[in-house]
């Protein structure tokens, strides 16, 4: 059997262009290859965080109306006994 023997910079040469390679691959099957790649990135980065905000003033909302509810159920229940 023969044995082969390569340097580590021709060993760090080809991981890299195996790294790349796959990164390509891997960018290829989402479909993120192409040049608008960057654009549609950055598109969905603003979508998810304009869902983030919208989802916290959800959230916001609920307890200011629950809050709001609250208060006025108590404001109610004073009110109905001090015309007693």
């Amino acid at each position: 059997m023969s044995q082969i023997t390569i340097t580590n910079d021709e060993l760090e040469a080809m991981l890299d262009r195996a790294a790349r390679k796959g990164a390509k691959e891997a960018l290829r099957s989402i479909g993120l290859l192409d040049d608008s790649a960057q654009k549609d990135i950055v598109e969905k980065r603003s979508l998810l965080e304009a869902w983030r905000e919208t989802r916290s003033s959800i959230w916001t909302t609920a307890i200011k109306v629950t809050t709001v509810a609250v208060l006025t159920f108590i404001a109610g229940a004073v009110y109905m006994t001090m015309d007693k």
